[in-house]
């Protein structure tokens, strides 16, 4: 009965258009009424779920990657890119992968990433005769890189469903190798339809202008190895390498390339705080959804669900991915971090699976799922930039899905994939 009241008023709610912050807040309630609890049980829970330490980390990436879009950085990756890249087969494309694991190293978000190269690239690309699906499908695909190239505020939002349990330092180190996995399939795939629709050829620019786009971009491409280099030996801990970003990313946006005016600051800042505002709401309305979940006991019939239908851990991370994949099609990603995190981590564990392994599975799995109907916000804003219908680009997704699908089975059942760095460096 409880949970016919928890997942019954969630499903109403989304389907008829509210928010899902605040549906999973209010499934909370209704299930807490059902099962008799008193209402102050929620309000706590969703309280504490945002009273989180590590979770100061999230606010201080967001505004860092915000200084950044809005201190035109992204400007500065694409014309490196351009130089080393943009003379091949559908260089544009390839371009605007690479630009995508450059910023996505600095942003951490595929959103901003969509934001700030495709309102640069994609009309670009539509200018030299790219097909305007083609341009938005790359836009998008590869902006999900930046979610597991670190600083990934996900990453850090995964740590802490997971109780503290799964290191920050060795999450960020995992998902390097992942993410330009995912980054080299996608410029295959790039590169082979721009082949096969004889889209143009650059002009290599030498090497000069090669070098001097290389060390205009220098500035903007170490933030990341700051902060993974400072975290993983003990410098600082993620928090305080989140609030350095920050001041990193303030530093060379104006006295470095001195891009980001008085009213870019402002705008960074607002924009900062209404998505820390959002995802900190969805958090902790979230920590209590999960809560009312824990309490029914879900995890572990959903625990006795899998290890019945089969014993054999190559089926059952199947499945997983199965069902991350299908949530991921209509929820938000940090909702569903933290509420399929204490589900599906034991039964990783009972596999024999590193917690380190599976949070980079989960995390490439619910990025694929932003980038998907119906709820693919990150699809959305790419359509919205390159001024094109969702069902147009999905007539020629597919082999871009496919990269992904590829790399996120490598690193389902290829340890080595996300660990080998991790292992080495610690």
């Amino acid at each position: 009965m409880e949970l016919t009241v928890l997942f019954g008023t969630f499903a109403l709610l989304l389907v008829i258009g509210v928010p899902v912050a605040f549906a999973l807040g209010i499934a909370a309630f209704a299930c807490g009424l059902a099962m008799g609890l008193p209402l102050e049980l929620v309000i706590q829970r969703i309280s504490s779920g945002m009273n989180v330490f590590s979770l100061l980390a999230i606010p201080c990436f967001i505004y860092a990657g915000e200084l950044m879009l809005q201190g035109k950085v992204a400007d500065r990756l694409v014309n490196f890119a351009v130089a080393g890249i943009g003379h091949l087969r559908g260089g544009l494309g390839l371009v605007n992968v690479a630009s995508s694991i450059m910023f996505g190293g600095i942003s951490g978000s595929a959103v901003a990433d969509v934001s700030a190269l495709g309102s640069v690239l994609i009309p670009k690309m539509r200018e030299q005769g790219y097909h305007a699906d083609y341009a938005v499908n790359v836009t998008v695909t590869s902006a999900t890189i930046g979610l597991i190239i670190p600083p990934s505020h996900n990453l850090i939002l995964f740590s802490i469903a997971a109780n503290g349990t799964v290191s920050i330092a060795s999450l960020f180190l995992a998902g390097i190798v992942p993410g330009l996995l995912v980054g080299l399939l996608l410029m295959g795939v790039t590169y082979a339809i721009a082949f096969r629709r004889r889209y143009p050829k650059g002009v290599f620019p030498g090497w000069v202008p090669l070098l001097a786009a290389f060390v205009v971009a220098i500035p903007g491409l170490i933030t990341a190895v700051i902060i993974v280099v400072g975290v993983r030996f003990g410098i600082f801990t993620a928090t305080e390498a989140s609030g350095i970003a920050a001041l990193y990313a303030l530093f060379i946006t104006i006295f470095v390339y001195r891009s980001l005016s008085f009213r870019d600051f402002l705008t960074a800042t607002v924009n900062a705080v209404r998505t820390t505002a959002m995802v900190l709401l969805i958090i902790g309305a979230a920590m209590a959804f999960g809560w009312m979940m824990a309490a029914n006991q879900v995890p572990l019939m959903l625990f006795e669900l899998l290890t019945g239908i089969s014993d054999n851990p190559i089926v059952i991370l199947l499945l997983i991915n199965v069902i991350l994949l299908f949530l991921g099609t209509f929820m938000d990603m940090s909702p569903l971090i933290v509420i399929t995190t204490p589900i599906f981590l034991p039964v990783a564990r009972s596999l024999g699976m590193d917690d380190v392994q599976f949070g980079i599975m989960l995390i490439m799995n619910l990025g694929l799922g932003l980038v998907t109907p119906p709820v693919g916000s990150v699809l959305f804003v790419g359509c919205a930039v390159g001024k094109v219908r969702i069902e147009e680009t999905l007539k020629s997704v597919w082999p871009f899905y496919a990269a992904h699908v590829v790399a996120l089975l490598l690193v389902t059942y290829v340890p080595a994939v996300s660990l080998t760095l991790v292992r080495l460096v610690g």
